[in-house]
């Protein structure tokens, strides 16, 4: 991450000790919100749950200033402030304990933010706790979960970028799972269950892992997630998996590998639209969505998505696939109405 420029905050100096705020208080913004902040992180001592953010850009100079949080989660996209403006921007965050991953370490206790961007310039910020903020967990493995280092990135930690105020993301997903794996594992299903409240959106992306699951106990688990989903008053959403960057010969991802077939021939995508149909379901064909995407963009131009030229990994995303492929998710979401379109930020 580049050095926090702090040439046009005045507020702030390289010697400012991080403080902590109780979870019940308020940190407001100016000088005393910004007494939690040193050398581009703010760090505030609050207990897990879902906060509001509120940060004000801007200052003497031009600036493009970008705020992450917690285990890498893209939290406010890039945004650039004239010189001599300011401008407010608003986001809800999830703090949990692990920060990251299910069955991962437990991270560091309370908020952090990091203040990045080609010339980052914060002038304020605002942490209070959320009231009624609309949740949307997410239920996966690898390709969807808020990956530790780089360059790995899954979508579900893009995700939130995406979206303003009043909708946090909780992201339950995790490395290796399936759904066999993810319903038997006491920190996984048994964990986001009774976290779900009436009206949560609840995505589930499971597929890449089941490879040895016979269809029917796949197509089961899925409807077991399913029926806990609604038994909790929640809203249930099935996500077929991104594609695996694996192209035939002539240019396109047709083929048992690119699309989830597993080898005892389950089509892990067309079961979990089968599922939705049957169970009155909302669908996101991510398969469809990411296919489309990665074949526009050619065998060449769509390794920038995966990890090809880092790790030689066609399945697992970089930041900038997990970013178009959170994009399209963000669209689903408005497009069915998981949403609504004034928390939503486009582009």
């Amino acid at each position: 991450m580049r050095r926090f420029s702090i040439a046009v905050v005045a507020a702030v100096t390289l010697g400012t000790a991080l403080s902590s705020v109780p979870a019940h208080a308020e940190v407001r913004s100016g000088g005393r919100g910004l007494a939690h902040c040193a050398a581009g992180t703010c760090h505030f001592d609050v207990t897990p749950g879902t906060y509001d953010v509120r940060v004000t850009l801007g200052g003497k100079a031009a600036s493009s200033t970008s705020v992450t949080g917690e285990s890498r989660r893209s939290l406010l996209p890039e945004t650039a402030v004239p010189a001599g403006k300011r401008v407010t921007r608003s986001l809800t965050v999830n703090v949990r304990t692990p920060e990251g991953e299910p069955t991962g370490p437990e991270g560091t206790p309370g908020l952090d933010l990091r203040i990045g961007g080609s010339a980052p310039a914060l002038a304020g910020i605002e942490v209070m706790r959320a009231r009624h903020a609309r949740q949307i967990f997410l239920v996966g493995d690898s390709t969807v979960c808020d990956q530790p280092g780089d360059p790995y990135s899954g979508w579900g930690q893009q995700l939130p970028q995406y979206l303003r105020e009043g909708v946090s993301v909780a992201n339950y997903a995790d490395s290796g799972e399936s759904t066999v794996t993810y319903l038997g594992n006491p920190r996984l299903w048994a964990t986001v269950r009774p976290l779900i409240r009436p009206g949560d959106a609840v995505l589930v992306q499971l597929a890449h892992n089941d490879k040895t699951t016979d269809e029917a106990t796949y197509r089961a688990n899925l409807e077991a997630l399913v029926a806990g989903v609604r038994e909790r008053g929640g809203q249930p959403v099935l996500v077929t998996p991104v594609v695996r960057r694996w192209f035939n010969p002539d240019g396109t991802l047709n083929n048992a590998t690119a699309l989830l077939v597993n080898g005892l021939g389950v089509d892990h995508p067309a079961v979990i639209r089968s599922v939705a149909a049957a169970r009155d379901v909302p669908l996101i064909d991510l398969t469809a969505k990411t296919k489309a995407l990665v074949e526009s963009l050619g065998v060449e131009g769509s390794k920038a998505l995966y990890l090809t030229d880092e790790a030689r990994d066609n399945t697992h995303t970089s930041v900038r696939g997990a970013t178009a492929y959170a994009g399209l998710v963000r669209d689903e979401l408005v497009t069915l109405r998981l949403v609504p379109k004034g928390t939503v930020r486009v582009g």
